[in-house]
């Protein structure tokens, strides 16, 4: 899986985005033919921050205020496909809710945010990432700032209000960061909302294929004023969303709990486990963990509550998990001078499987009815399934 992570390690803006991007390897002239198209030609510099080498993105353009119709009407015409205009116009959409949720007014006009070089940075960056065409990206803690900053509301707390508002719709990872005054921008907020699907605290197993470095126009000599992006390869994993319910008990029986989670896997649940754990008072209990996809939370929560009896049960919301490429086959396996058709589940990493693992059930039924230990079976299995991949019959 090809991967984007963003290091906002001193903030973001949309131009230490975009510069981000095209140093990262996105083809700079479609980028540059689509910011000219709402703007005029933009120039690119490569600059040094504390020693840093990194592309500086100068649009050239001017201040400007307007209503969100007007900004949305210079986005519809950038020369860009459909896609990367939908990306603008969504992330201007955040920015007018934000702007609406802390000014309280409906006829909202951009100030900063609303300037040319803020649009042009905004379709440069979309227009960019479209082009590299990530599986997915994440970002690592976003660095807001500190103190305060002036602006057309007067001398406010970093971070601005706009900024804070998008973010807290978002599911990324913000810090103070080591710099008084802004570091994140609503431009910079609103393209890493609209780009990142999750904040993590670090970044996944994989291969660094390429990092680029956006500057900002701060040249502070302590600090490099750069956003770092990072092209990575996760070979043979795949992101899942899931949910995590738990709850805690100190009541309910053991068969009880056998049977809640033969039946909460049977309703859709990926795995449930109880958690053997000392209570209050010294009580013996159990921790219940089901994971699930996140349509069926509400059901599954309901389920644990009805059959452990439980008043609440805590929700770990969209959690990401990486999987690996798995398939289940069915291997030919002799069992005392018997050849049956037996089912082995193979994971794969990078296009090469890495795992052998026999389905129970089936083993555990054929052994009963056999009369032949189940550990017998098993063995024999994954030494099959094991063969089987070792002689290229994968295909």
């Amino acid at each position: 899986m090809r991967l984007l992570a963003f290091d906002p390690f001193h903030g973001a803006a949309g131009d230490m985005i975009c510069g981000s991007l095209l140093s990262l390897g996105a083809p700079e002239m479609p980028v540059i033919q689509a910011m000219s198209s709402v703007v005029r030609t933009p120039r690119i510099e490569t600059v040094s921050r504390c020693g840093i080498s990194a592309l500086k993105i100068h649009t050239l353009a001017g201040p400007a205020h307007r209503t969100l119709d007007e900004v949305l009407e210079i986005v519809r015409g950038a020369d860009a496909p459909h896609q990367v205009i939908e990306s603008a116009e969504r992330i201007f959409f955040r920015i007018a809710a934000a702007e609406e949720s802390v000014h309280g007014d409906h006829h909202v006009h951009f100030h900063e945010v609303g300037a040319d070089d803020a649009i042009a940075d905004v379709i440069g960056s979309c227009m960019a990432l479209h082009l590299l065409a990530p599986e997915n990206v994440i970002s690592l803690p976003v660095a807001l700032g500190f103190g305060t900053i002036s602006c057309t509301h007067g001398i406010i707390p970093v971070p601005a209000p706009a900024t804070a508002a998008i973010i807290a719709k978002t599911n990324l990872l913000v810090k103070s960061g080591e710099q008084e005054g802004e570091q994140l921008t609503p431009t910079g907020a609103a393209l890493l909302a609209e780009f990142c699907e999750e904040g993590v605290t670090a970044l996944p197993v994989g291969k660094i294929l390429a990092t680029g470095y956006g500057a900002g126009s701060r040249d502070d000599p302590r600090s490099p004023n750069v956003l770092r992006s990072l092209l990575m390869e996760c070979s043979g994993f795949h992101k899942d969303t899931i949910d995590i319910l738990e709850t805690n008990v100190d009541d309910v029986p053991g068969e009880i709990l056998g049977s809640f989670i033969t039946d909460i896997m049977d309703k859709g649940a990926r795995d449930a486990v109880a958690i053997p754990l000392l209570m209050k008072k010294g009580r013996p209990g159990f921790l219940i963990r089901v994971i699930t996809p996140s349509h069926l939370s509400g059901d599954l929560a309901e389920i644990m509550a009805k059959e452990l009896g439980t008043l609440g049960v805590r929700v770990t919301p969209a959690v990401h998990r990486f999987i690996a490429d798995r398939e289940i086959r069915e291997i030919p396996v002799t069992i005392n001078g018997n050849t049956i058709s037996f089912p082995i589940k193979f994971g794969y990493l990078g296009g090469c499987c890495y795992l052998v693992k026999p389905e129970f059930d089936f083993a555990e039924t054929y052994a009963k009815k056999h009369r032949i230990p189940v550990r017998d079976i098993l063995h024999l299995a994954e030494e099959a399934g094991k063969n089987y991949v070792q002689n290229g019959d994968q295909e």
